[in-house]
């Protein structure tokens, strides 16, 4: 189960993810060479003129546009040429110039946003499972290293479980040629190095542990009470 930090950081990382995806939809969408294109330059509010026609940014592509009017809420009210749809300038920002730039730019080397789009789905580095800008190849790269982490920590196969007091106590008394109590067999075993203990009362545990196991199991337990705190080994223990 993740902790809330592996979480956190999963999340971050998928957002960021998206976030890469997203930019690379709109840097396609716009086209690369837009911000290069010396023709690629905001207008201002007083140069635009009606009847004229321009290079607009419209739904994040470039289209050939005509302003026909002022439109009363801000902006104007224009033509699509390609479209013959109507489309609302809000500002003289969504102009990039004259209409002519439009061949321009194109000439320049860029391409229509539709265009570079397509161009896009169809090149290797858009093709799925592949990364199409830096950010994303940082981000993938990160995936796949954790991808690889995670299978380089196979389970590691579970060492021979140590026994337990209870069973090295059994060894004890098997070995032993004459009763013990629980405070014997505790240090013998503790001499031997087999067990560590940070209990304070470890041979009333022990014995609490053989008391339980003679009742539970009856003849098939592996000890036997002899006298007053002495246990020797049972039939079924040796």
């Amino acid at each position: 189960m993740l902790t809330l930090k592996q979480r956190q950081e999963r999340a971050a990382r998928r957002a960021a993810r998206i976030a890469a995806k997203h930019m690379a939809i709109r840097s396609a969408a716009l086209g690369q060479g837009e911000a290069q294109s010396k023709g690629s330059t905001v207008m201002k509010m007083n140069q635009v003129k009606v009847g004229s026609e321009y290079v607009a940014k419209v739904s994040g592509k470039l289209a050939h546009i005509r302003i026909d009017s002022e439109n009363p809420h801000g902006g104007w009210d224009a033509t699509n040429m390609a479209t013959k749809k109507a489309v609302h300038i809000k500002s003289a920002q969504r102009l990039r110039g004259a209409v002519g730039r439009l061949d321009a730019h194109v000439a320049a080397g860029a391409k229509p946003a539709a265009e570079s789009a397509k161009d896009a789905k169809a090149t290797p580095a858009a093709t799925k499972g592949e990364a199409t800008n830096p950010l994303e190849t940082h981000y993938r790269a990160q995936k796949d290293a954790a991808k690889t982490e995670k299978a380089a920590k196979v389970a590691k196969p579970k060492g021979e479980r140590k026994p337990g007091i209870l069973t090295l106590a059994a060894d004890v008394l098997r070995d032993a040629k004459a009763p013990m109590d629980c405070k014997a067999i505790v240090e013998k075993v503790l001499a031997k190095g087999l067990w560590q203990t940070k209990g304070k009362t470890p041979a009333a545990t022990l014995y609490a542990a053989i008391i339980r196991e003679i009742a539970v199991k009856g003849k098939e337990s592996r000890f036997q009470k002899v006298g007053r705190g002495q246990f020797a080994a049972s039939a079924a223990g040796k």
